[in-house]
């Protein structure tokens, strides 16, 4: 398998960044095979699911990622589970944490947004973990959409759990108005969530038009990721892409 390339920033200001989408599950399981994992994939962007949102989440999370040579952007239990992290590539124009509405009996979602700046390329990101019931998550599809373009940028980059596969009702919804990047320009594993059968993709990261995706999947074979690690961190497998930003006009 070939290698995504990696990040750089060209004379034009056009960026090559790596973009990872990854469910932690609230840090329960490995965090030192979760930060190799994370460390190995290099990536500029981390969308986190279920980061930690209880006793001293903050200091967890900044943990997490100090040891994967990251910074946290934002989101948290601010954004009732995602995240952001980021390397200090990204010049942080501002970020807001959203909290969606609440269905009774339900858990609570949110997004995790941030507007940021890499060379000449100026970006709207967003985390997202939506709901396991269909009906809400179709409606937390339509809000993800507004809020991306709500964030006022050139390109955007949205990413997380959603929870569904690609055939499914929301998935097709976001993907028909953005890339979506695994399927655009597939590049390792597909398969998200293998802990039980059918082995299934419910993970994503999706990317406005004019982002030039350059390879999406899971890291499998990616040097520093291990079977051994992938299974002892968390219950997901995280996905990576390599995206060409163009410059800011």
């Amino acid at each position: 398998m070939a290698f995504l390339p990696n990040s750089l920033t060209e004379p034009d200001g056009s960026a090559t960044i790596r973009v990872l989408s990854y469910n932690i599950r609230s840090m329960r399981d490995d965090t030192a095979a979760l930060a190799r994992i994370i460390s190995a994939c290099d990536p500029d962007l981390v969308l986190i699911q279920e980061a930690p949102r209880f006793f001293r989440w903050r200091k967890k999370l900044a943990r997490l990622a100090r040891a994967a040579n990251l910074v946290t952007l934002t989101g948290g239990a601010t954004a009732a589970g995602p995240a952001i992290l980021c390397n200090l590539r990204a010049t942080v124009e501002r970020t807001e944490d959203v909290l969606l509405p609440l269905t009774p009996g339900l858990h609570r979602r949110g997004f995790a947004t941030a507007v940021v700046h890499f060379g000449g390329a100026r970006i709207g990101v967003l985390s997202c973990h939506l709901s396991l019931e269909k009906h809400e998550r179709h409606e937390q599809g339509g809000m993800l959409l507004d809020r991306l373009a709500g964030l006022d940028t050139p390109h955007a980059i949205a990413g997380g759990d959603l929870n569904e596969r690609p055939t499914g009702p929301t998935f097709q919804r976001l993907a028909g108005h953005l890339q979506d990047c695994r399927a655009t320009v597939p590049w390792g594993g597909e398969h998200t969530w293998i802990q039980d059968e059918p082995h299934r993709r419910i993970d994503a990261i999706f990317a406005t038009e004019g982002i030039e995706v350059l390879g999406c999947g899971v890291p499998l074979g990616q040097p520093g990721v291990t079977q051994t690690d992938l299974r002892a961190a968390t219950d997901h497998l995280p996905v990576l892409a390599a995206l060409r930003l163009p410059a800011a006009q």
